[in-house]
């Protein structure tokens, strides 16, 4: 059996949403979206359910998914609904659904609904990605009052630079939405994974953990609460071939390393089918038979080339450690210039082995 795999750590997944609570003092909705960023949704849903005060995924059909796997709590769809017809279904399983433009506010009023249901109200305070138009804020939220066909709205927005902790955008936002909430009376909804962990004066009865949440940093310099966070996710595979090869010779497709010297080069079955970074470029770290190493050549699809040369223990089946407790994602992220939410949710064909439920 081909030796890729991730290992996804429950423990360590509650102990990070956990943490969200206690920096915050706030309600967490465990945002599983994407299928929990490549970690399972309905696995990590299960892992969460008893502490956590809901979750929040993307679409309908995420939340589908879960219900049809026996979670009964709370579910946030943060894109709301895409077709009116989704109503029925969001009142059946007891979503909470985000409203985030007047198509949506006009369908929920048009709606004959068999019980009022819970509506975020997403105002865009600067990102402008989706929300309403501040100016529209104060009326929405009255309309949406007027029509008895909302039981609860919390007030919600979304940070577009919080992982810049020295840029002054995310004060400005918070300043529209005050602006825009004047005087309603709600629970409200600001803080993501980033805000959780760097911007402790921003209001929030409800926090929103996403990336934090699988035990990575959404920050480029280093942070004493995001220190805290600890791996999900460690994807492993094995040492498949070892080459031993002079000086000057190329190493994978392309020749884009070339031995400088006499090299032991290890051959690991891993590849950007299984979601590894193609464009990880040779000195992306790797850890194999415990120690580190690094990246050589170009990934292909299938394999990938490592440096033996200095680890005279490692051979064929060592381990590799591609990214996890060792190797952190945000490393491999940083060395292919993408981002760690881009690859867990990359991560495909390699099976998911689950442990700490």
């Amino acid at each position: 059996m081909r030796p890729a795999r991730a290992l996804i750590d429950l423990q360590a997944l509650r102990h990070n949403y956990q943490l969200a609570r206690e920096v915050t003092g706030a309600k967490a909705l465990a945002v599983i979206k994407a299928d929990a960023y490549g970690h399972g949704a309905v696995r990590c849903a299960q892992a969460l359910e008893a502490e956590t005060d809901g979750f929040a995924v993307a679409c309908i059909e995420e939340a589908l998914e879960l219900r049809a796997a026996g979670i009964r709590a709370p579910i946030l769809l943060l894109e709301g609904f895409f077709e009116a017809d989704e109503l029925p279904l969001i009142v059946e399983h007891d979503f909470w659904c985000v409203v985030q433009s007047l198509w949506q506010l006009e369908a929920i009023e048009q709606a004959q609904l068999a019980k009022p249901i819970q509506v975020w109200l997403k105002v865009d305070t600067g990102m402008h990605r989706v929300g309403l138009h501040p100016s529209e804020y104060k009326s929405a939220y009255q309309r949406l009052q007027a029509s008895d066909k909302v039981a609860k709205i919390v007030l919600m927005s979304h940070f577009a630079r919080a992982d810049e902790l020295d840029s002054l955008r995310s004060v400005e936002q918070v300043a529209v939405f005050l602006a825009a909430r004047d005087d309603l009376s709600a629970e409200v909804s600001l803080r993501n994974s980033p805000a959780i962990l760097g911007w402790p004066s921003v209001p929030s009865d409800w926090v929103r953990p996403g990336l934090m949440l699988y035990g990575a940093t959404p920050f480029e310099q280093d942070h004493p609460l995001a220190a805290r966070l600890q791996p999900v996710m460690t994807l492993e595979s094995k040492v498949i071939g070892v080459r031993e090869l002079p000086a000057g010779e190329p190493v994978g497709y392309g020749a884009k390393f070339i031995t400088p010297k006499p090299m032991r080069i290890g051959v690991v079955a891993m590849g950007y089918a299984d979601g590894y970074p193609r464009h990880a470029p040779t000195g992306t770290p790797v850890l194999v038979a415990g120690q580190r190493s690094q990246l050589l050549g170009r990934v292909s699809m299938d394999m990938l080339c490592i440096d033996l040369t200095d680890v005279p223990e490692a051979g064929l089946g060592s381990t590799v450690e591609l990214w996890g407790k060792n190797i952190l994602a945000s490393e491999v992220a940083e060395k292919a210039e993408t981002i760690p939410y881009q690859i867990f949710c990359n991560l495909k064909r390699v099976p998911r082995l689950y442990s700490g439920s």
